[in-house]
């Protein structure tokens, strides 16, 4: 794969009250044909936490379409900057202390792909048989746990998340690149599923490489498992359209 490359993006999402909570604080953003998808997680217990993830994947939808994957990956930081400004204003004049949410990016530009999050929305990669998780979680668990304090991990709580869309006046976003290659499927998900269900089983079920059917069987087993939290899941799959794919006939 190369600079002729061409990728054909499929993708399905789904999203799940759950079977606890009162209303849906997850969004999520798929646009395959402009190489962009994204979840989003409304901070729970506190205010207004479905205006802050919708805030954030409408920030995302208006990126340009046309441009490098640098360009897009700065484009998405200062679009979500700017919606980290008004999620500020708004809940100063909400007189409350935090309008905010969690994002995880997937962007993608002919072979080239690009994670940017914040929180503890996840994306993963399953590529080969294999599952991948490429962002690291901003939380009170995960800072503790690269520490190596496996005592105090003890005391972290596992919602305790360290960055947020909104939850200061300022906030980093960290970022990976990579190759996206032929049979590339991508995983974004907020905690709802990512919780409650095993590594084990997200590769078991995006094994298959149907998207549609990964989404449903993810959010279903998220819900199998106690439906705690909203879950929403966006599965998307890389196909090499360029005609020049080698091809592995295993019984030669």
């Amino acid at each position: 794969m190369g600079l002729d490359t061409e990728l054909r993006w499929i993708c399905a999402a789904r999203t799940d009250i759950g079977l606890v909570r009162s209303r849906n604080e997850d969004a999520y953003l798929a646009q395959p044909q402009r190489g962009l998808w994204a979840v989003a997680d409304g901070m729970g217990g506190h205010a207004f936490g479905d205006f802050a993830s919708r805030a954030v994947v409408d920030a995302l939808a208006g990126l340009p379409v046309h441009a490098t994957l640098a360009e897009l990956i700065e484009f998405a930081r200062a679009r979500l900057n700017e919606a980290n400004d008004s999620l500020r204003q708004e809940a100063r004049a909400r007189h409350v202390p935090v309008i905010g949410s969690t994002v995880a990016a997937l962007l993608a530009v002919g072979d080239e792909a690009a994670c940017l999050w914040a929180g503890d929305s996840r994306i993963y990669l399953f590529r080969h048989g294999r599952l991948q998780q490429l962002t690291r979680d901003h939380s009170q668990f995960e800072a503790l746990r690269a520490r190596g304090a496996e005592m105090a991990q003890a005391a972290a709580s596992p919602n305790m998340i360290t960055r947020a869309v909104g939850a200061a006046d300022t906030v980093a976003f960290d970022v990976t690149t990579l190759a996206a290659r032929d049979g590339d499927i991508f995983l974004l998900c907020s905690d709802g599923l990512s919780t409650p269900v095993e590594e084990a089983a997200i590769a078991a079920a995006l094994a298959p490489g149907d998207c549609e059917r990964a989404a449903q069987d993810l959010v279903a087993q998220a819900l199998a498992n106690g439906g705690r939290d909203n879950v929403t899941v966006v599965v998307a799959r890389a196909d090499d359209l360029s005609g020049d794919k080698t091809i592995v006939n295993p019984a030669l």
